[in-house]
C-alpha cells in the first residue's frame, strides 16, 4: 500500500511538473517571441521610410544600426540583406549559422514576419525575419530583408528555475504521500494483522482468542463475525468436552459397578464348570458356554477399565530394565502358544519397559495373528537405528489374507471389526475378542513413547510391528512409575 501510494504520488507529481513546465515554457517563449516580432516590425516601419532604394553598403549598415538601436542593443543583433549586400549591427558578431536557409527562404517567399528558434554553440536564440515593403511605391517589394537575432538566456534561466522549483516540490509531495500511506496502512492493515493473529491462535487451539471490534466499517463487521464464530466454536467445544467426560465417567462407572457382580458370577461359573462332567450333556454344554461368555464379559469390563484409565490420563508405567526375549517367551508360554508360534529373538536384549504392558501388547498381536491369520505365525525381536535414535522392534507376522487398506487405517479404532466374519473383533490376548485389544496395545505402546505399525507382509498376510525406544537403566533414569 505504501509503495502504491508513493508510486501514484510520484507519477502524479511528475506529470503535473511536466505539464506545468511545458505550459510555463510555452508562455515565456510566446511572450518573448511576440515582443521580438512587434519591436522589429515597429522599428523597421519607422526607419525604412528614410532609406533609399537601392541602398549601398554604407546606407545598409546605417539602417541596420538604427534598427538595432531602436529595438535595444545587448543580446539583440540586427542583420540586413539586400541582394548581394549584407550589413550587421555588431560587426564582430558571427551570424551566418544562426540564420538558417529555411528561415531566409520563408522570409523571401512570404509576407509578414517569420521566426525560428535555433541552438548555436549550446545556447538558445530566437531569430525573427521579415521583408521590407513600401506600400506607397509602384513596386512594393524591395528585396530588403531584416533579421533580429535575440538571445534566450534569460528565458532559459527562467524556465530552468521554474523547473527546479516544481521539481523540488515533488519531494514533499512524495513524503506526504508516504506518510498518508503509512497512516492508511496502519488504519487498514492493523486490524487485518490482529484478525490474522487471532485466527492463527484459534487454529492452534486457543478458543478464547478474540478481536477487539471498533467502528462500523467492513473490517469491524468481519471482526464481529469472527468473534461470533469463535464464541460458537468455543461453546460447541465445551459441550463436546463435557459430553465426552460424561461418557468416560459413564463407562468407568458401569465397568466398576459390573466388577462386583461379575466376580460373583465368575465364582459361580467356575463351580459349574468343575461339576459340568456330572451334568447331562446339554446342561454341561450350557455351563461351559456360560463360563466362556462370563470370562469374555469379565475381560471386556477389564478392557473398558483400562481404556478409561488411558482416557483419564491415569495410566502409569511401572518401568524397569527387562530382558525382552524372556518377556516374549513368557507371554507365549503363559497362553500355551509356544508350539504354535515361531520365534526369532535377539538374546540378552534389555530395555527399560513395563513388563506387564509389553506382555499385553505381545499377547494381543500374537492372538490376532493366530485368530485371524494363518500359520506360520512368526515373532521377531530385534533393534533398529534411525535418525531419531535406537529402537526395539517386535514384529508379528502371519500368512493369512492380510488386511485391506481401509482396514489398516482403522485397525486400532475401538470396537472396529475388519469384516463381518470377525464378529468378535480383534483379540484381546485371552483368546476372546473384545474389540478393544489393538486400541489398548497402541495406547500401551504410546505410553512407552513408541507406536505400532501395520503393513502387508512380503509373502502375504499382515505384519504388526511394535516400536519402543531402546532405553537402558543408565539412559532412562531411575526405574519406577512414570507417565
Amino acid at each position: 500500500m505504501v509503495v502504491a501510494f508513493v508510486v501514484v504520488a510520484l507519477i502524479s507529481a511528475t506529470t503535473a511538473t511536466a505539464l506545468a513546465y511545458r505550459d510555463a515554457r510555452t508562455a515565456i517563449l510566446q511572450r518573448t517571441q511576440n515582443a521580438a516580432v512587434h519591436d522589429l516590425r515597429e522599428q523597421v516601419n519607422t526607419v525604412a521610410a528614410g532609406l533609399d532604394i537601392p541602398p549601398n553598403q554604407l546606407s545598409l549598415a546605417q539602417f541596420a544600426a538604427k534598427v538595432s538601436k531602436g529595438i535595444g542593443t545587448g543580446d539583440r543583433i540586427v542583420v540586413v540583406h539586400y541582394q548581394n549586400l549584407r550589413a550587421v549591427s555588431d560587426v564582430y558578431a558571427y551570424t551566418e549559422s544562426r540564420i538558417t536557409p529555411e528561415l531566409r527562404t520563408a522570409v523571401q517567399t512570404r509576407t509578414g514576419a517569420r521566426f525560428q528558434r535555433v541552438m548555436w554553440q549550446g545556447e538558445p536564440y530566437l531569430v525573427v525575419g521579415m521583408p521590407v515593403t513600401f506600400i506607397e511605391r509602384f513596386n512594393p517589394t524591395s528585396d530588403l530583408e531584416v533579421y533580429s537575432i535575440n538571445a534566450l538566456h534569460a528565458e532559459r534561466d527562467d524556465t530552468a528555475a521554474l523547473l527546479d522549483s516544481v521539481r523540488d516540490g515533488v519531494v514533499p509531495v512524495v513524503l506526504l504521500a508516504a506518510a498518508l500511506a503509512l497512516l492508511a496502512a496502519g488504519t487498514v492493515l492493523r486490524p487485518v494483522r490482529k484478525l490474522g493473529r487471532a485466527t492463527r491462535e484459534l487454529a492452534a487451539g486457543d478458543l478464547g482468542s478474540r478481536v477487539a471490534v471498533t467502528g462500523h466499517d467492513e473490517l469491524s463487521d468481519l471482526a464481529r463475525t469472527f468473534n461470533e464464530t469463535a464464541d460458537a466454536l468455543q461453546a460447541s467445544d465445551a459441550e463436546l468436552r463435557d459430553q465426552e467426560a460424561k461418557a468416560r465417567r459413564f463407562v468407568a462407572d458401569v465397568s466398576h459397578e459390573l466388577r462386583t457382580p461379575l466376580a460373583a458370577m465368575t465364582m459361580m461359573v467356575t463351580v459349574l464348570e468343575e461339576d459340568a462332567d456330572q451334568f447331562p450333556p446339554d446342561a454341561a454344554r450350557a455351563a461351559r458356554t456360560v463360563g466362556a461368555e462370563t470370562a469374555r464379559l469379565a475381560g471386556l469390563v477389564e478392557d473398558l477399565m483400562e481404556i478409561s484409565r488411558f482416557d483419564a490420563k491415569a495410566a502409569r508405567l511401572n518401568a524397569s530394565e527387562t530382558d525382552l526375549a524372556d518377556t516374549v517367551r513368557s507371554s507365549l508360554a503363559l497362553r500355551g502358544w509356544t508350539d504354535r508360534v515361531r520365534t526369532r529373538l535377539e538374546e540378552d536384549l534389555r530395555a527399560v519397559v513395563d513388563r506387564r504392558r509389553v506382555d499385553v501388547i505381545v499377547a494381543n498381536l500374537v492372538g490376532n495373528a493366530l485368530r485371524h491369520g494363518a500359520p506360520p505365525v512368526t515373532v521377531t525381536l530385534g533393534t533398529a537405528v534411525a535418525a531419531d535414535g535406537a529402537w526395539v522392534t517386535v514384529e508379528v507376522a502371519d500368512h493369512g489374507p492380510g488386511l485391506p487398506a481401509a482396514a489398516r487405517e482403522r485397525v486400532f479404532d475401538r470396537f472396529y471389526k475388519a469384516d463381518e466374519a470377525r464378529t468378535r473383533g480383534m483379540s484381546d490376548g485371552r483368546g476372546q475378542g473384545s474389540g478393544l485389544g489393538t486400541a489398548i496395545a497402541l495406547e500401551n505402546a504410546r505410553l512407552h513413547g513408541g507406536t505400532i505399525e501395520v503393513a502387508d507382509g512380503p509373502g502375504g498376510g499382515a505384519v504388526f510391528t511394535l516400536r519402543l525406544p531402546l532405553r537402558r537403566t543408565e539412559e532412562g533414569g531411575t526405574e519406577g512409575e512414570t507417565e
